[in-house]
């Protein structure tokens, strides 16, 4: 775990690296609010037309609508409610789909254990965190006590 400047903890990326910099930064392509648990099924539909735009294969579209599920309900009952955020980043002219989650919730005071499976402050099976994390190539959370969380996960259409 790293420690930012600004007090915020940061989960390294799934393969343990910074954001890549050959990934040049997008545009977000859609915003879905999280207030309801109607917004749960907006951001599942929202995301499963990204992954069809992005040109991800069945296999790959299901892994990433499961690991948007998971953060954007995470968000949601933990964080009081959030922001979903949709990009198509690319990098040496690869397209990749990013999803970027945020609350102002209480934050994670242990990033680490969220992410371990089994981890649970609810009555859930303690796989949200840490599953969408397997599910994607690059993840990152950042969180600050009483401040809310960020998490940014990436999936990458030239695996």
């Amino acid at each position: 775990m790293t420690q930012l400047a600004n007090t915020a903890t940061t989960a390294p990326l799934r393969d343990g690296r910074p954001e890549r910099a050959d990934a040049t930064p997008a545009e977000p392509v859609a915003r879905v609010v999280l207030a309801t648990e109607e917004d749960l099924l907006a951001v599942r539909h929202a995301v499963r037309a990204a992954t069809l735009e992005a040109g991800f294969g069945i296999v790959d579209q299901t892994r990433v609508v499961t690991a948007a599920s998971e953060l954007a309900r995470n968000a949601y009952i933990h964080g009081g409610g959030g922001t979903l955020t949709i990009e198509y980043p690319r990098r040496r002219g690869a397209k990749g789909l990013r999803l970027t989650i945020c609350d102002e919730g209480p934050g994670i005071p242990d990033v680490d254990a969220a992410l371990v499976d089994g981890f649970t402050t609810g009555a859930g099976l303690g796989h949200g965190l840490g599953g969408a994390r397997r599910l994607m190539d690059d993840f990152e959370v950042r969180t600050q006590p009483g401040a809310g969380t960020t998490v940014i996960a990436t999936r990458w259409v030239d695996r």
